[in-house]
């Protein structure tokens, strides 16, 4: 009797073993990302990721910084699995806070060239965003410009705008020249570039675009994204504006444009890595690359995928090949330089 109902207890322990192993395997799949992209601006890509692979995800939006100190929050307890943001200098800062982990994926290391991916796969760019000169095409003659150092010359004086040293493009752009140029030289250019001000800096990069179109400068640094955003977006304002404004790639002769990235990770917390993982690739897939950096008015990068056809009527252009850690580690490097500056 003894010996039966062990067998029977045994049984039930299997039985029940096998029914609740069964109701894990079909639990739905699913991933969470945190992202900073606009839902309008990921989540379509998003759905086609599902549509695809059966994968659910469920997609928590905020601004950059604010979903970094949102990890730093939640710790180990955090359910999201990926973070999508903007800027190397935020993606290398998510990085050293302990907050990414690394993904070894042959996918992704043919995708993404090695310049635009951190060194030890903790993100991956999804998309480019250059940052060049832009100029009044019926004040400025582009053969007047050179790069990004000729904006200290004299002929620029009380003609430059270009958005505040908090902003943290304007930080990476500095650290990519400190990456090529030290710190010396760097502070020195800086230096004379507030010199040349039109006025202090006040808003985004559209403002300083508008700026240029309104005569209160000549040349302005902004991202070309927000100048294809306005023309696309069907303000007669914005679009006035924005027709009057020329597109010069500086420093073409050496190290070329600067240049940042949309990027992705996989957070450290990560309860769905291999999920979170298949999303990383599907993003860097070449449809999905022509898709997200069309809609987004930035350029793919990944090699080989045709732009939006406005950026290419812009030209091409070489870019700076420093691989874009650099933008994180020399962040606080590039702030002293610009508050010794007095850079607003």
């Amino acid at each position: 009797m003894q010996s039966f109902r062990l067998i029977k207890t045994t049984f039930f322990l299997v039985a029940t073993g096998v029914l609740l192993g069964g109701c894990a395997e079909v639990a739905d799949p699913e991933v969470n990302v945190y992202s900073s992209r606009k839902e309008a601006l990921i989540k379509p890509v998003l759905d086609k990721f599902t549509a695809a692979t059966g994968i659910k995800v469920n997609l928590v939006t905020g601004k950059d910084d604010a979903l970094i100190e949102r990890l730093k929050a939640e710790g180990a307890a955090s359910p999201a699995d990926v973070l999508i943001t903007v800027d190397a200098g935020r993606l290398y800062r998510a990085k050293s806070y302990g907050l990414t982990q690394a993904v070894e994926s042959d996918a992704l290391q043919t995708a993404i060239p090695a310049a635009f991916r951190d060194p030890e796969n903790h993100w991956f760019g999804l998309s480019l965003r250059a940052r060049p000169i832009m100029y009044a095409k019926n004040r400025v003659n582009p053969n007047d410009l050179q790069n990004y150092a000729s904006l200290t010359d004299e002929q620029w004086f009380g003609k430059v705008c270009i958005r505040s040293s908090e902003n943290i493009y304007n930080q990476s752009l500095v650290a990519s020249m400190v990456a090529s140029l030290g710190t010396e030289a760097v502070a020195n250019w800086a230096a004379g570039l507030v010199n040349n001000f039109a006025r202090k800096p006040v808003g985004g990069d559209r403002d300083q675009i508008k700026a240029v179109a309104a005569g209160q400068c000549d040349v302005a640094v902004a991202n070309t994204y927000y100048l294809f955003g306005m023309l696309q977006s069907g303000d007669p304002e914005q679009l006035a504006a924005a027709e009057q404004i020329g597109v010069f790639w500086p420093n073409q002769n050496d190290r070329g444009t600067h240049v940042n990235v949309s990027g992705i990770a996989v957070t450290k917390a990560a309860k769905n890595k291999e999920h979170a993982q298949q999303l990383l690739e599907f993003l860097a897939q070449d449809d999905t690359q022509s898709w997200y950096a069309n809609v987004n008015g930035e350029y793919p990068v990944k090699a080989g995928i045709e732009a939006h056809p406005l950026l290419i009527k812009w030209g091409g252009f070489k870019k700076d090949a420093l691989n874009l850690s650099k933008l994180g580690e020399l962040n606080s490097e590039a702030v002293k330089i610009m508050d010794r500056a007095g850079w607003p």
